[in-house]
């Protein structure tokens, strides 16, 4: 009973179920039934049972499917099972056993076989039915998937139709709010207007009458009245003096025709320059109204802690600028030089100051070009760096230019 071809057809039929239910999980699958194994479970015995019968002519084949088939509980009861497992592991004694249900699936065999052809036309029909039916339920998802696709998009342009309602109707009834007190507000200021007309007349009839009376006043009460200017003119030239010291103005030097009469002389104007020229100065400009300070890292470290590594001299100055910010509240930025450097060490700040390292390949002096040109004309920017080129650039751009000396004395590190 070693012949695959003796076995009886329910015999060989039962084989072929047992391992193409277990198809997808024998290792390794032969190539002839890779396409099998990924068919639905009870599509692998009818479609493919006839490429699976010729694998199992491989011994190696069949062990692996005995192998993953005895994992499979057996059916209580079931001669034919119990011959098919046999017929598949080959243990001792199999051959009496898969002889002996062989020998009585013979005398059925042929009652069976117009039985087995009745059942394949059914199962065809089935089979036939089955594809139908998957055929038409993939219509249906299909036309489904159409109508929630759009349904969603009924369902958004109902939404912004909803929107566009909503702020419609918000703007017409702000319209109409703002054209009810813009109403009110007019008549408001006519009957305002109304008083003050009314009481303008009053006052012009007192002032005439004043003014008539002031006439016939003595000379005396002409001199009153000059002294009295006089002690408001002293008042307001007091306050402007006391408003220039409060802002430390500096004194004003130079005439605005210089640039041109320079320029016709074929002589370079000297540049106007508005730096704070004391610590003092320098801590009052940066106490103005969101006023800037830049400050040229490296260039003002490497003056101060010449000896110092690159780190510490960083970590000293962003701390040494902490009482500045926090007195001034000047927003602050200070630059240091990595454009041969592929690291940025992220370095804690105090409140106010914020540490750049320049991009690789661009160095610190176009970065602080960068952030000046950025800011607009009029703001208080000011500068502190060493270097009389960038010095130049920022003053054209407006910035005030301070010598690392000026910073140094405030900080006081």
């Amino acid at each position: 009973m070693t012949d695959p071809a003796a076995l009886p057809e329910r015999l060989r039929l039962r084989v072929v179920a047992l391992v193409s239910a277990v198809l997808p999980s024998i290792t390794p699958v032969p190539p002839s039934l890779r396409k099998v194994a990924g068919f639905a479970p009870a599509r692998r015995a009818r479609l493919g049972g006839s490429a699976i019968w010729a694998a199992l002519e491989d011994a190696s084949f069949r062990e692996h499917a005995a192998v993953q088939v005895a994992v499979v509980p057996p059916s209580a009861d079931d001669p034919v099972d119990t011959a098919a497992r046999a017929w598949l592991a080959r243990d001792e004694g199999w051959e009496s056993v898969v002889a002996e249900v062989a020998g009585s699936l013979g005398e059925h065999e042929e009652r069976d076989e117009q039985s087995h052809a009745e059942h394949a036309r059914l199962a065809a029909q089935v089979a036939a039915l089955q594809a139908e039916l998957s055929a038409v339920r993939a219509e249906h998802r299909e036309e489904l998937e159409r109508a929630k696709a759009d349904h969603k998009v009924l369902r958004q342009r109902l939404g912004e139709a909803r929107g566009v309602l909503r702020a419609a109707e918000q703007a017409r009834d702000a319209a109409y709010a703002a054209r009810d007190e813009a109403v009110t507000a007019a008549e408001a200021a006519t009957r305002t207007a109304e008083a003050d007309v009314r009481r303008l007349r009053a006052q012009l009839d007192e002032a005439e009458a004043t003014l008539a009376a002031g006439r016939r006043e003595t000379r005396s009460d002409r001199d009153a009245a000059s002294i009295r200017a006089r002690l408001l003119l002293d008042a307001v030239v007091d306050a402007a003096t006391g408003l220039r010291r409060e802002l430390a103005l500096p004194a004003v030097s130079g005439a605005p025709g210089d640039a041109v009469e320079a320029a016709l002389a074929g002589v370079d104007a000297a540049p106007s320059s508005s730096a704070p020229a004391t610590p003092a100065l320098l801590e009052q400009t940066l106490a103005l109204p969101r006023a800037r300070l830049v400050i040229d890292g490296y260039n003002v470290t490497k003056q101060r802690w010449p000896n110092a590594s690159l780190e510490a001299q960083r970590s000293r100055l962003v701390a040494a600028l902490g009482p500045l910010v926090a007195r001034t509240g000047a927003e602050t930025t200070v630059v240091f030089d990595a454009a041969e450097s592929t690291v940025r060490t992220a370095m804690p700040a105090p409140r106010g100051v914020r540490v750049v390292f320049s991009p690789e390949g661009v160095i610190a002096d176009d970065v602080i070009r960068q952030l000046v040109a950025a800011e607009p004309r009029g703001r208080v920017v000011v500068v502190v760096t060493g270097d009389q080129a960038v010095a130049r650039d920022v003053a054209r751009d407006g910035a005030r230019a301070v010598p690392v000396p000026a910073l140094l004395s405030v900080i006081g590190s």
